[in-house]
């Protein structure tokens, strides 16, 4: 990280303290604070920092400037016990190869494009294949596998780090130089807010999305198949065989994928459905109820064993609902245990995935002098 951006954090908040971070303790309840701590170093070098969000309550969440990713999530049970409950890796090096994205802030465009092409203003644009022949996640090297940039943020009273990267003009095939900032703020309630905001200089397709693998009985607590998830949704993409969308808006009444009522993760995620074959379970995006553009409770995941609670609150029109299907043990988390198939979920709020080539779906085009606008709340409790 550079001078500059170092020295900008002093005004980030009127307290900036330094400590290590203790994942089996519950967290020293006191005022907000953004903390800052060595992570690790690049290949290059340079050091890579990890900076703590806390609220007087005792939650904490941890980020890291290295793809602008959420490497820490603590927070108590109905009994009072702290856990971190997202998935990820103890030091930078895990985050340097991260091929599930563990946590990692996803762009330029967030989940896949069909055969890694496009088609803009009348001109076809190629991207990077990473995903067979499709593109994922922004390609090869998307904004997850950057160094973002610390920026100045306002003071709120509430613990904040805002990160910046420049994406450049035919960075992994997408056109136009993009701007991107989000903005990390815990609040006295628990909630985590994530403020996406991009601008560009020629005509392109953005969209972000939070990579968080969720568990909430803690990160090394094994399967999450008796979680249960509520999805205020009563339409869902369905994919082909290359997990990419067909263009169908396909109603979820009477199939699996009807989660308007909570179901637990493992209730019907095995059952003889095609969908749930081609994903080998969920892999697929909802279409959420709701005016696009308004923050409005979109999910509500809920853990037996804890009583942890999660809501999720975006503006997004679409939620991609992933139960873990291509973990496989060979990532070995925080606390040493390696994470098995189906031991973390993700709620990634997003527009719809192959929107691009889909012109019936929201939009994802981003012109010049327009503003890219997204926020996604991640709010914990506990209790049914």
């Amino acid at each position: 990280m550079t001078r500059a951006a170092r020295a900008a954090l002093v005004f980030l908040l009127p307290c900036v303290c330094v400590h290590a971070v203790d994942a089996g303790s519950r967290p020293r309840a006191g005022g907000s604070l953004l903390t800052s701590t060595a992570f690790g170093r690049l290949p290059s070098g340079e050091q890579v920092d990890l900076f703590t969000l806390s609220n007087r309550r005792g939650m904490r969440v941890a980020i890291t400037p290295w793809g602008a990713t959420v490497v820490r999530i603590e927070v108590p049970d109905s009994k009072g016990e702290w856990a971190d409950v997202a998935l990820g890796y103890g030091s930078l090096e895990g985050y340097l190869d991260n091929k599930p994205y563990f946590g990692v802030t996803v762009g330029r465009y967030a989940n896949r494009i069909k055969a890694a092409t496009f088609t803009l203003d009348g001109r076809a644009y190629s991207l990077a294949a990473n995903n067979g022949a499709n593109s994922l996640h922004g390609g090869k090297a998307g904004f997850d596998r950057h160094l973002w940039r610390v920026v100045r943020s306002r003071a709120t009273g509430q613990a904040q780090i805002k990160l910046a990267y420049d994406s450049p003009d035919g960075e992994e095939g997408y056109p136009g130089t993009v701007h991107a900032t989000v903005t990390f703020t815990l609040g006295e309630d628990n909630v985590l807010r994530m403020d996406y905001r991009a601008t560009t200089d020629k005509p392109t397709v953005v969209s972000l999305t939070n990579h968080t693998y969720f568990n909430l009985a803690g990160e090394s607590a094994g399967s999450i198949l008796d979680q249960r998830i509520e999805l205020k949704a009563a339409a869902f993409t369905p994919i082909d065989a290359g997990l990419v969308p067909t263009g169908e808006l396909r109603p979820v009444a009477g199939t699996p994928f009807d989660f308007r009522a909570p179901h637990a993760i493992g209730e019907r995620i095995d059952d003889a459905d095609e969908q749930l074959v081609l994903g080998m379970g969920y892999d697929h995006n909802w279409v959420l109820d709701g005016p696009m553009g308004t923050l409005r409770l979109v999910a509500r995941a809920t853990d037996p064993r804890s009583g942890r609670v999660l809501e999720v609150l975006t503006t997004e029109p679409g939620l991609q609902f992933y139960s873990g299907n291509f973990l496989d043990g060979t990532a070995t988390g925080k606390s040493g245990k390696p994470y098995a198939r189906r031991t973390g979920f993700c709620l990634e709020t997003q527009h719809f995935p192959d929107s691009p080539n889909h012109p019936q779906f929201p939009t994802t085009v981003l012109r010049p002098g327009q503003v890219y606008r997204s926020t996604t709340l991640y709010r914990f409790s506990t209790g049914e």
